[in-house]
């Protein structure tokens, strides 16, 4: 019968884990016993754990004087590892998350053709990018709205671990200047760690509607009452917007709400008619195909992907049509007045304006020196 085993000492072994390779391989490779593999594996958890060993990622084998395994530390990445402990005949686990130390930086642009390309030059990486993009995603439509000149300031956090950058925070302040309308925001954390963003004077950015249920787009036509239909060939109204988008590219619920309509739906190709409360529907045509689960009576969160662009239909490319419709009534998405934003609860107003504060008076620093920059 097993007894408890002696303290290790310091790894025996220290792995990289290569392409194509299972503990078992490496347990056979390092003349480790399969015993304690079989008796690591016996745990369900345990074993669902071991078995996302990936390749680069390293792996620590602590033993006894016995060679029996005390130990083993499977480092996943840069600031998580899971810890692996023999406890007689059983191993059990945990996994530690090591705090990244954090930085503060701030970045500014000016757009002249779009923001991905501003973000770019202005050394910002995709996720980032992105995250302006979903920030401002409400006010700002960033296929139709963008206008040369127009600039934008960010406050962001970097991640660092032993001196080396190894990701990145969300952003903590941004602004947007869009055709000389600025609109500013704060990331406010509140007592119970609910997170959003929030304008100056402590509104939601979030709204009920997205702008827009793509991302990086171009119009390619707009609503009208009397278009010439381009395969038709004839007059039709065109009660929506489409949005011209590589084939695939990801499409979004505009709201919350819930699926009334997926499918098939004549010269509409794959359509999803989503149910906004009493009031509103929205309409998603031209689908190459719908994520699963997407179905009648499914409820959907805004920005969740419903569908995916393509040209089903009377279509002659790859593009979303969209529409918006008030009490069954088709309005102009591009132009419809959108419900407003929810203040801030009023018990954390004062706690919100103290910590914006700063963040907004270093947004300000920020503009003024890149403005003073570009001149």
């Amino acid at each position: 019968m097993d007894t408890e085993a002696p303290p290790a000492r310091a790894p025996a072994h220290r792995v990289t884990v290569n392409s194509g390779d299972s503990l078992y391989l490496i347990f056979k490779r390092l003349g480790l016993p399969q015993r304690d593999l079989a008796l690591m594996t016996g745990s369900k958890p345990l074993k669902k754990k071991l078995a996302r060993i990936a390749p680069r990622q390293e792996i620590e084998f602590y033993v006894d004087t016995q060679s029996r395994l005390t130990r083993l530390v499977h480092r996943l990445d840069r600031l998580r590892s899971l810890h692996v402990s023999r406890d007689g005949n059983t191993f059990t686990f945990e996994e530690v998350v090591e705090p990244p130390e954090v930085a503060v930086a701030a970045a500014t642009g000016v757009i002249d053709s779009s923001l991905f390309e501003a973000g770019q030059r202005a050394g910002l990486s995709d996720n980032i990018i992105m995250q302006m993009a979903e920030i401002f995603g409400w006010d700002v439509d960033f296929a139709l709205d963008i206008r040369p000149g127009d600039r934008f300031a960010l406050i962001y956090e970097k991640q660092f671990k032993d001196g080396e950058e190894i990701g990145e925070g969300p952003i903590i302040a941004a602004e947007f200047t869009n055709r000389g309308r600025r609109i500013r925001t704060v990331r406010y954390v509140d007592s119970t760690g609910h997170t959003d963003y929030f304008s100056e004077d402590g509104r939601s950015m979030r709204k009920a509607f997205l702008r827009t249920p793509v991302n990086f787009t171009r119009i390619s036509s707009r609503f009208s009452l009397s278009r010439r239909h381009p395969l038709l060939h004839k007059i039709r109204a065109h009660r929506g917007v489409d949005y011209a988008a590589p084939r695939g590219t990801s499409v979004k619920a505009s709201g919350d709400g819930k699926v009334v309509f997926a499918g098939r739906k004549g010269g509409y190709g794959r359509t999803v008619i989503l149910q906004h409360g009493s009031t509103y529907t929205t309409l998603y045509a031209h689908l190459s195909r719908f994520p699963k689960g997407i179905r009648p009576g499914k409820r959907v969160e805004q920005g969740q992907t419903i569908g995916y662009v393509g040209s089903t239909g009377l279509a002659t490319g790859p593009h979303l049509h969209y529409e918006f419709r008030v009490r069954g009534a088709h309005r102009d998405p591009l132009k419809v007045k959108l419900p407003q934003a929810e203040p801030l609860a009023q018990g954390y107003m004062a706690d919100f304006r103290e910590k914006a504060k700063p963040l907004l008076a270093k947004l300000d620093l920020v503009g003024r020196t890149s403005i003073a920059t570009a001149d």
